[in-house]
């Protein structure tokens, strides 16, 4: 399993004090333009960010393993991620795009560590089915919840995403990107860009991050890789550290 791990720049101002897993969508790699510049972004703010890829992305197929695969492919790397040196002392977020924030909810609803699951784009419904609906979990998530949402994402209804942010009370915080669609792709006519948009949700992101802390008491849960997981690093750039995972 390919990773890469964004290290934040020395002499950041005020660095965000978070560790911050990022799983790609259903239909994308670690290589999405949007994970990577938000991942980019956010280590620029002084956050630990680590990319990695799903057993199905690595061998280039388009359709998704099941569910207990993508779970362990993301423990694995949450495992490693906190593991690492670097990320002593920083709260542990468990997030993705899409389909990948929707298995660290999961996760985090198991009782895996999670301070915070950061959620891009949350696919609260299949396209065109409203009434199937993926919140049962949600409740069970003890910490805090970031939803960033755009107005025209057919794989989450606002309408009904609200009364479900309502129930989680103050755990949940939305943000809302006014015309974005599942990829936060906003109509031209609007007048905004696409730098626009990312600069709303990095500055977004990085307000709630900043709030954080790390669990005095971690609560209990998976957080040993298995050793065929154990990844091999190398330096591929400043900022950046890849790893395989075999």
């Amino acid at each position: 399993m390919r990773a890469v791990l964004t290290l934040p720049p020395a002499g950041v101002g005020k660095p965000l004090q978070v560790a911050l897993v990022l799983a790609h969508g259903a239909g994308g790699t670690m290589a999405q333009p949007l994970v990577v510049q938000l991942a980019d972004a956010l280590a620029a703010r002084g956050a630990l960010v680590l990319r990695f890829n799903f057993a199905y992305a690595d061998a280039g197929r388009r359709v998704p393993d099941r569910g207990p695969l993508l779970a362990a492919a993301y423990r694995a790397a949450a495992a490693w991620l906190l593991a690492r040196p670097e990320a002593k002392g920083r709260a542990l977020v468990l997030g993705g795009k899409s389909m990948g924030g929707r298995v660290a909810s999961g996760l985090a609803a198991l009782g895996d560590r999670a301070d915070g699951v950061f959620l891009l784009g949350y696919p609260l419904h299949p396209a065109g089915q409203p009434e199937k609906m993926r919140d049962a979990h949600l409740a069970d998530v003890p910490c805090p919840l970031l939803f960033l949402e755009g107005t025209r994402d057919p794989l989450c209804d606002l309408r009904l995403l609200r009364p479900v942010l309502k129930r989680l009370g103050r755990r949940a915080t939305l943000v809302v990107i006014d015309g974005g669609d599942h990829s936060f792709a906003v109509p031209k006519r609007t007048g905004r860009t696409p730098e626009d948009v990312l600069a709303e949700l990095v500055d977004a992101s990085a307000r709630w991050l900043r709030r954080l802390k790390p669990a005095k008491t971690p609560r209990p849960g998976r957080s040993r890789a298995p050793s065929s997981a154990t990844p091999r690093a190398g330096t591929t750039g400043r900022g950046s550290r890849s790893a395989r995972r075999r």
